[in-house]
């Protein structure tokens, strides 16, 4: 008798309270997306699932590997769970991690995990739960409690979500690992990407955040082969991605952001799209440098482009465009003429959101390898003077917004509004950018509610902040 597949075929008998599961998601919104479809496969089981350790009958970390730091939180967390649980499910990128005995780094470090599995393991990781908690009932003769139906149950708050296209990344950069851990680009077909919109849409979300390691070379790996959708042919390629999801936002209202999209010439098709309105005029560009021989170093996609000249151009068709960014200041080898470079750059480009990391050498990365590592208090030092040059140029850039009246998509309401509140506007993401913070009302009439739009006139700035007045 097999008693791994035994367990798998149990059920819990009927009237036995449903075994309840921990779940922790750490790292990028991509993680999360996984996170989302492992949590709606529980429910669909009839698992329960809680944020918390206690009183669960299992718990389920999934995991970054990404930098040394989230390497370090993500072990730290799985420690907490088998001091606090006993029975842990390890799940997400440092999953797929090598320890330095060529074993796997997880059961290397706590060899008591029930399971490890890498990234975009779903039925891995249920086959793990079936295997340690036997299953409630059976998913084809139950609904999903709290789902946005096809699209499943999300982790972000109701009125936005993440929207993953594909999985995967053809570039091999120094300073990634994330190939290694979630392989080659694998596109997502465009028919259950543009259901699951419809789903989302349809259950209220208001912001369609789109993601993946590449958004950019969508469809590539398919050759852009034609898919279907609603009995209409669709192509599996990025501009006639963006076309359809605005197609199906309008009607709703509602908006349809693009993240991590590399500056191919491909994107120039965008731009007069942005332009319209139809889909918001904001860009999430991961430039990373802008001297050509670092980008050389760091072997990154398009490092021939004159990307000054191409954001220069997409400004000229779509003024209203916001550029989002994150830079590595430090890279080995970077000479302080190079450094300089890339201020000069972040002058001119006008970046309106730029973030950056001070390089952090990776286990496993090519970067490590090349000469001219520098030393730490160096990398951070330049790090520090990064983000002097980009807070001058946000700063300037969000004094331009004061006198315009923006539309604001409420986060957070105070007393239906009466009391104030916090939304973001076209150009600021969730938890990476900066937020419109809404004034109490002039008209007493006037409220609102998390999900809802508002026309504010912007009165002032706050940091990075804006400060808005409801019209």
């Amino acid at each position: 008798m097999n008693p791994t597949s035994d367990a798998k075929n149990m059920t819990t008998p009927a009237g036995a309270a449903a075994p309840r599961v921990g779940f922790v998601s750490l790292g990028c919104p991509k993680a999360l997306t996984d996170s989302e479809l492992i949590l709606t496969q529980l429910s669909a089981e009839g698992y329960q699932t809680s944020k918390t350790f206690e009183g669960a009958d299992l718990v389920i970390v999934n995991t970054c590997g990404f930098i040394d730091d989230a390497v370090r939180e993500s072990l730290d967390t799985i420690g907490e769970a088998l001091a606090e649980n006993g029975k842990v499910i390890v799940t997400g990128c440092l999953g797929a991690k090598a320890g330095k005995d060529g074993g796997n780094l997880i059961q290397e470090v706590h060899p008591s995990v029930l399971a490890v599995t890498g990234p975009h393991a779903t039925q891995e990781v249920m086959n793990a739960v079936h295997t340690h908690l036997p299953k409630p009932h059976d998913p084809f003769i139950d609904l999903v409690p709290g789902a946005f139906g096809e699209a499943g149950i999300k982790l972000t708050p109701k009125h936005y979500a993440y929207l993953k296209i594909s999985e995967g990344c053809n570039h091999r950069c120094t300073f990634c690992i994330i190939p290694s851990m979630r392989g080659d680009l694998v596109s997502r077909p465009v028919g259950d990407v543009l259901k699951e919109a419809r789903a989302l849409f349809e259950g209220g979300v208001k912001e369609l955040l789109v993601i993946s390691q590449d958004t950019s070379a969508y469809g590539v790996d398919v050759k852009y082969r034609t898919g279907f959708w609603d009995g209409k042919p669709v192509k599996t390629r990025m501009l006639e991605l963006v076309q359809t999801l605005a197609q199906i936002a309008e009607p709703y209202g509602a908006w349809v952001r693009l993240h991590y999209v590399y500056p191919y010439p491909s994107v120039d098709e965008i731009i007069p799209f942005m332009a319209t309105g139809r889909v918001l005029p904001y860009l999430d560009v991961p430039f990373q440098h802008s001297h050509p021989d670092v980008l050389k170093r760091m072997k990154r996609p398009a490092n021939g482009e004159k990307n000054l000249e191409r954001l220069q151009r997409w400004r000229e068709i779509c003024p209203d465009l916001v550029i989002r960014s994150t830079f590595i200041a430090g890279f080995p080898g970077e000479t302080e003429q190079e450094f300089e470079h890339l201020l000069q750059f972040l002058r001119e480009a006008q970046i309106d959101r730029a973030g950056c990391f001070a390089y952090s050498p990776v286990e496993g990365a090519a970067a490590n390898d090349i000469p001219g590592m520098l030393p730490e208090e160096v990398r951070e030092e330049r790090r520090a003077r990064f983000m002097a040059v980009a807070e001058e140029v946000s700063t300037e850039r969000l004094q331009r917004r004061v006198g315009q009246t923006l539309q604001v998509l409420v986060d957070q309401s105070v007393g239906l509004g009466k009391k104030g509140g916090t939304g973001r506007s076209y150009a600021d993401a969730p938890e990476i950018d900066g937020v419109v913070h809404l004034l109490p009302p002039e008209k007493a009439s006037k409220t609102y509610k998390v999900g809802d739009f508002v026309k504010a006139r912007i009165v002032g700035t706050q940091g990075h902040d804006l400060v808005g007045q409801p019209v």
